[in-house]
């Protein structure tokens, strides 16, 4: 079907605000920070970016056979593809020792290829990417939930500085089930005072918080104990 220029290109925008929109709605009802209006407004921003492309194609590039076209019209798209980068990067954030926001950098990424797609009108496969990303957020994040993955926490310990506190943590961590990836040490010589960082690796349905606590805390020479 053939649309005048203007409707081709309304219609363009308006698939990738539509698109856009629906892969940021799951993100915005689980309260992330890139939401609805984030991903609709990249998407829509990578659209024009690839519609800008192929206009400047257009008007600038020679195409009478005698000497190179001269013009990239993927330049400005392919800029795109990395600019949306920092975005992305944005969005992720460091807790602990945990990260936060890959899901939803992913999302963005997404949310602009889905853009640039309806730019330079594959309908089909922005239409294809927009439903199994939705699906991949609704549903698997089902089956996700049901897998058995490890967590990592880190242990923390305030105690006098006793010979063999180290090894007597660890083996408590160990009896916990509870499997040691780090462990920083600080000793302040003055004070006589040791402080103890462990870095642990544990099952996702294992629990041994509060047994763990207990243990440490009845260690002689234990002044303090936290579990982040």
């Amino acid at each position: 079907m053939n649309y005048p220029v203007d409707l081709e290109m309304l219609l363009r925008l308006l698939l990738a605000s539509v698109f856009g929109g629906l892969i940021g709605l799951e993100r915005e009802v689980h309260g992330r920070p890139a939401g609805f209006r984030t991903h609709l407004l990249v998407s829509l921003g990578s659209c024009l970016f690839s519609l800008s492309s192929i206009e400047f194609y257009r008007m600038y590039g020679n195409f009478s056979g005698t000497v190179p076209v001269g013009v990239d019209a993927g330049r400005i798209a392919a800029q795109v593809v990395s600019g949306i980068g920092f975005l992305g990067a944005g969005a992720i954030i460091k807790e602990r020792a945990s990260i936060r926001g890959l899901t939803t950098a992913a999302c963005l990424w997404v949310a602009a290829a889905v853009g640039l797609a309806c730019g330079t009108g594959m309908y089909l496969a922005a239409l294809v990417v927009t439903t199994l990303a939705v699906v991949n957020l609704l549903l698997l994040k089902k089956v996700e939930n049901r897998l058995q993955r490890d967590t990592y926490v880190s242990v923390k310990v305030w105690s006098k500085d006793v010979d063999g506190q180290l090894e007597r943590i660890r083996q408590l961590l160990t009896d916990c089930r509870m499997a040691v990836v780090d462990v920083s040490i600080e000793r302040d010589l003055e004070t006589h005072e040791l402080y103890l960082e462990f870095d642990v690796r544990t099952g996702a349905h294992e629990g041994g918080g509060g047994e763990l606590v207990d243990s440490i805390i009845a260690t002689d020479g234990v002044k303090k104990v936290r579990i982040e």
